[in-house]
């Protein structure tokens, strides 16, 4: 009889990744009006009725979880159908502005939501907040989904998106490939992982496994890890949400940057790394091809079923022993169209996500990420000894850092695609250095928010 253990922390993460662009300045239909949230009191929250519904969603392709919830939510509200369409995320970000100007889902999956808010094609939920008591939950679940109407800077002022769960980022690595270099416990410091990573290549066994091919430049995982390794996140999270006088381009993040370019020197990543898009990332990792993958929670259900007993996860290691660690770390966000038909039953399954039991239960095993939710609701049970028991555990760490970071490629609609993803790219085929690098994505930044 396996063992079980339940958890839960109320110390919420906060932060995105699973990549994030968003739209840029001259959005199509950037002159609609703003359809504002329903102003309803929390003793008549918007249901789904009982009248027949169909909902049409735009959801990213290859992650199950928005689809398996979506599954759920019928076989719980029979009159709800769905009509969904899937596309690849590089294509969401670039498509998000027309998409929901032109042909208006009732949920989305949102990139970064700045230049959405921005254009108002977004629907405003602080009625719906109020409505469902999410107000009442802890303030940094919601934090990166807030937007004063009109203006610049994140992280306050009204909600326009809510989270399916808030994810994490940190270091998956292969239990069988660490057994051949003798590591027999995550490293403690960057020197010990740059050790690990040196006795990796010794023995024939591939470094990390990482993609960086496409429109999404997956080299600013492992980027970002290093930053938080040399530096605090305060700063990199003021830079995303795009307070004044911010900058990228500092001697701790270019500490960073030469650490990344020194492996890629070292060959720990792939020979074709620029070639190399997500999905294939991940099958080269469930193949055995690499000891380490830095990506997100959201595979943790995945890697237990494909590979089950055999992965580990470890938050990115202090430069110094039993320093703070911090993670990249976000909610999954949705968003209603500011033209939504229906988007009072959207926002009852937004609600329905973070509250019932099920729903809850499906996001943790099959998302591997700490649902939404007030900061007391019962975390469903997960076994011990799983990827995902190790990603949850790991997020109570980070928690208690207070080490959540949002992505930076979320700081403008247009700097994952336009400048971190190419620079990167560059970087690994000789024609960019790291002071360069940085320097090259603030000027970018600074011209996209000074433009938007």
């Amino acid at each position: 009889m396996s063992r079980r253990i339940r958890r839960w922390n109320g110390a919420v993460l906060t932060v995105a990744l699973g990549g994030a662009l968003a739209a840029g300045c001259g959005a199509p239909g950037g002159d609609a009006p703003q359809a504002e949230a329903t102003g309803t009191s929390p003793s008549s929250a918007p249901t789904c009725g009982t009248a027949p519904v169909t909902l049409n969603g735009y959801f990213e392709t290859g992650f199950p979880l928005p689809k398996d919830l979506a599954d759920e939510f019928t076989r719980q509200h029979p009159n709800v159908r769905w009509n969904i369409r899937e596309d690849q995320f590089a294509v969401i970000t670039q498509n998000a502005p027309r998409v929901l100007a032109d042909d208006p889902p009732d949920l989305m999956r949102l990139p970064q939501v700045s230049e959405l808010v921005k254009n108002n094609l977004l629907k405003n939920l602080d009625g719906y907040a109020k409505a469902f008591g999410w107000d009442t939950w802890p303030a940094s679940q919601l934090q990166q989904m807030r937007m004063v109407p009109g203006g610049k800077t994140r992280g306050e002022g009204s909600l326009y998106a809510m989270g399916l769960n808030f994810s994490m980022t940190g270091v998956f690595y292969n239990k069988k490939l660490a057994a051949k270099i003798g590591m027999s416990a995550p490293p403690a410091t960057l020197a010990e992982l740059d050790d690990a990573l040196a006795k990796a290549k010794s023995a024939g066994v591939q470094p990390i496994a990482q993609f960086n091919g496409g429109a999404t430049g997956g080299l600013a995982f492992p980027l970002q890890d290093l930053m938080a390794a040399y530096g605090p996140p305060g700063p990199i999270n003021d830079w995303i949400f795009q307070k004044p006088g911010t900058t990228i381009d500092t001697p701790s993040n270019l500490q960073a940057t030469r650490h990344l370019e020194k492996w890629i020197k070292a060959g720990y990543f792939w020979k074709d790394v620029n070639a190399v898009d997500y999905a294939t990332m991940m099958s080269r990792f469930i193949k055995g091809e690499g000891l380490f993958m830095f990506n997100g929670d959201w595979e943790s259900g995945n890697l237990d079923k494909q590979m089950p007993g055999d992965v580990g996860f470890f938050l990115m290691p202090p430069e110094q022993e039993g320093g703070a660690q911090a993670a990249m770390s976000a909610p999954l966000t949705f968003g209603i169209s500011s033209r939504a038909k229906n988007a009072d039953c959207a926002a009852f399954f937004l609600n329905w996500v973070a509250t019932d039991a099920k729903a809850r239960e499906i996001g943790v095993k099959v998302g591997g990420s700490h649902p939404m939710g007030p900061a007391d609701a019962a975390m469903p049970e997960v076994e011990a000894g799983t990827v995902t028991a190790s990603t949850l555990e790991a997020g109570a760490k980070i928690g208690k850092d207070n080490g959540a970071m949002d992505f930076i490629a979320n700081a403008t609609g247009a700097i994952y695609a336009k400048s971190w993803t190419p620079q990167l790219q560059k970087l690994v085929a000789g024609q960019q250095t790291p002071d360069g690098l940085l320097k090259s994505v603030q000027s970018d930044y600074t011209s996209q928010v000074g433009g938007s």
